[in-house]
């Protein structure tokens, strides 16, 4: 799945594992035990995050596209109030992503470079939109993580998710794994036991990543 154009020749650098899938399924955690197997995690979220701070270009794009109500009192973004504007509005997901992502990629390329001068055995991407903002085309691997719904509304809760507000996120991504099921290397299904997801992810990780 390597882009020619974008990476060096795949033979000597750290293998490149996209992580995607639904929110609550996992991804996060599956993230940090590749991190424990040494792998270095780029994390798309959280790199969003940084390209929207007070004062910044995307953020002022953002306020003029929906509202000075999802700023806080100290002017930095209220991530939960423009959730909850954007995950009941498949348009408005799309006109946020489209101030967003432009700003995300160059980040990605430029972490992708830096982690590959310290030679880790795997880079390992993870991002929802791995699939369709055109990030999978950079990794060796694609890992869609997955789980039951009720697993997923569980863990959810357990984030401090309202019932409600869970129940939209879920639906705004209904049919995402049917969808990111034909890109996929491998499916990691979380649903169930911990030990079992672990298992399965360290299994992955012994077939995916040389030794050596």
């Amino acid at each position: 799945m390597s882009a020619p154009d974008e990476t060096a020749a795949t033979s000597r650098r750290p293998i490149r594992i996209g992580l995607t899938g639904p929110i609550g399924c996992g991804k996060s955690t599956v993230a940090g035990w590749l991190a424990e197997r040494g792998a270095r995690v780029i994390d798309a979220d959280r790199i969003a995050r940084d390209v929207t701070p007070p004062g910044s270009p995307e953020l002022a794009t953002v306020v003029r596209e929906f509202g000075s109500g999802i700023l806080r009192d100290d002017g930095s973004l209220d991530r939960a109030a423009l959730g909850r504007i954007v995950f009941a509005d498949a348009a408005a997901l799309a006109r946020l992503e489209a101030i967003v992502h432009p700003a995300v990629r160059p980040r990605i390329l430029a972490a992708i470079a830096e982690a590959e001068l310290d030679g880790p055995p795997a880079i390992v991407i993870e991002a929802i939109k791995l699939v369709e903002g055109g990030l999978a085309s950079l990794c060796d691997e694609v890992w869609l993580v997955s789980c039951e719904p009720a697993d997923q509304l569980e863990r959810l809760a357990g984030r401090g998710e309202s019932s409600a507000d869970a129940e939209v996120r879920i639906a705004a991504q209904a049919g995402l794994v049917d969808r990111l099921r034909q890109s996929a290397t491998r499916v990691i299904d979380t649903s169930g036991s911990i030990a079992a997801a672990r298992s399965l992810v360290e299994a992955a990780w012994a077939e995916a990543v040389p030794i050596g």
